[in-house]
């Protein structure tokens, strides 16, 4: 993105927020769901701040506006961004709640069962698994 300014031309970069994979079975609004979602919870979106434009996103990533919409509905829906009519949509003040609580239920959903199934696979140990072990329980003594 080239702006012009009364002191000349300045080029400025906008890092990359998301990467879509056109390949996927999972759809492109979808993804971009998900990345912004990420984006909240690892505090790059902080609540109460700005979303990027629809216009931005689609251009950035090359595609259709109305993709952009889907997911910004999408979003708006569950509670995750709001839109505040004239202005865009922001990070709401639940969003990181309600973004736990479904990547939690995902989580006990589908991964795990998958971990569960991998650990007897291979026979594993609580000695092969001591450092996740380790991330537990220093997660429950905060």
């Amino acid at each position: 993105m080239y702006i012009f300014l009364a002191f000349g031309l300045f080029q400025i970069k906008r890092e990359a927020i998301m990467s879509i994979d056109f390949k996927s079975a999972k759809g492109i609004f979808l993804q971009i769901a998900e990345n912004i979602c990420h984006q909240i919870l690892e505090g790059k979106l902080p609540v109460g701040e700005r979303v990027p434009s629809v216009r931005d996103i689609a251009a950035d990533f090359e595609v259709n506006r109305n993709t952009v919409l889907r997911t910004y509905a999408l979003l708006d829906d569950k509670g995750i961004i709001e839109n505040k009519r004239g202005v865009g949509f922001f990070v709401s003040d639940c969003a990181i709640e309600i973004i736990q609580a479904d990547e939690r239920q995902e989580f006990f959903r589908t991964e795990l069962p998958e971990f569960i199934q991998k650990v007897k696979l291979l026979n594993l140990t609580e000695n092969d698994l001591s450092e996740l072990l380790s991330v537990i329980k220093n997660k429950q003594s905060q």
